[in-house]
């Protein structure tokens, strides 16, 4: 009990209790000793970029989603979470600045990720050698633990203060609530429930927009339930960002089919299987079959598959040449075929995990 409850106050000295409990134990279960342990810039990782480094061309026929207000969303983006690589800051600054010389534009971030000054940090230098604030879509996300009217406007004052940007592109609700009384949020101290927070940070977000803060507003983990409450609310519902790949269970093709009819945009989180079931993935028979016939890392082919079935596709990495062959997917595309194979995947192979959001309130 001692112990826990110790767990717990070392915790809760973050902003973001949760995001420093991820921060400290992804780089543990890789054996190696995290930042918030000891200090960033100890750890390996990502190069660093060469300060002759200038922009790179943008990947040729580079796809994009069209979202409200006439943005538009480059397909192919780089995720800033759950990875060693991602929780040190010295290194999060080289990611964000090797990918957007080499040519690609849309990074994703948030709050609980604790990476924001450096993200932000490397934005500027990318700006400096060269390449154009509009051209980068930067989307963060606000967690559960921070809901509310009142704490969404000051939570964002910060944000853009750590970006060192006078507008954000996308800013998503994290997840739809957090279970549990450890951590609750202003709005849950005001007696309100997940619905009413949900539905006062969406206020709280379209009024954002409407003063060119944030130029789009959307979800992340959202089930249909969870979109209905938000419709007609403020804001139109721009991207809903949701665990994506070919072997996903039918609720979560209901919720891709659901948002393209209301055109809500997907964004693809673990596009690759996830972190418990990509090495899975990777070894499918089918996909690695796909793999020889184009010449491509089957990572290639299921990155091609998503982002032909409309969505964006965040794969994680700190490897700059990781980082060139997932812009390269542009150059292929799979056949009407392959893809209704691929398609077909999820009902003939079981076994990947996956979070059942519905069951969230």
């Amino acid at each position: 009990v001692f112990a826990l409850a110790a767990l717990v106050g070392w915790l809760s000295r973050s902003e973001v209790p949760i995001g420093l409990f991820f921060a400290t134990v992804i780089p543990l279960s890789k054996g190696i000793l995290p930042p918030s342990i000891v200090g960033h810039g100890k750890m390996k990782g990502t190069p660093p970029v060469p300060d002759d480094l200038v922009p790179q061309p943008r990947p040729e026929g580079e796809l994009f989603l069209e979202l409200p207000g006439g943005y538009q969303l480059p397909q192919n983006g780089i995720g800033m979470c759950c990875r060693v690589t991602a929780y040190d800051d010295v290194l999060v600054y080289r990611t964000v600045l090797w990918y957007l010389l080499l040519g690609g534009r849309h990074i994703d971030g948030a709050h609980l990720y604790l990476n924001n000054e450096a993200i932000g940090k490397g934005i500027k230098e990318a700006i400096r050698r060269g390449i154009p604030r509009d051209e980068i879509f930067l989307t963060t996300k606000i967690f559960p633990t921070h809901f509310g009217y009142d704490s969404t406007l000051s939570n964002m004052k910060n944000y853009l203060k750590e970006f060192e940007l006078e507008y954000i592109d996308l800013v998503l609700l994290h997840f739809p609530s957090v279970p549990g009384p450890v951590f609750p949020s202003p709005c849950k101290k005001e007696g309100k429930d997940a619905t009413q927070c949900r539905i006062d940070t969406w206020r709280a977000l379209s009024d954002l927009r409407e003063k060119g803060l944030i130029r789009n507003a959307g979800v992340s983990n959202f089930a249909v339930k969870h979109l209905k409450e938000l419709e007609g609310q403020g804001a139109p519902i721009a991207n809903n960002q949701i665990q994506f790949h070919p072997f996903v269970p039918p609720h979560v093709i209901e919720t891709v089919e659901y948002c393209g009819k209301r055109n809500i945009t997907i964004t693809a989180y673990s596009p690759l299987g996830g972190m418990m079931d990509k090495d899975k993935a990777l070894a499918n028979e089918v996909l690695n079959d796909l793999s020889q016939k184009y010449g491509r890392k089957v990572s290639q082919v299921m990155l091609r598959w998503a982002i032909q079935r409309s969505c964006a596709v965040i794969p994680g990495t700190g490897n700059p040449d990781h980082m060139k062959e997932n812009l390269s997917v542009y150059a292929f595309e799979l056949s009407d075929e392959d893809m209704a194979t691929t398609n077909n995947l999820k009902e003939t192979v079981a076994g990947f995990t996956h979070m059942d959001v519905r069951q969230i309130a």
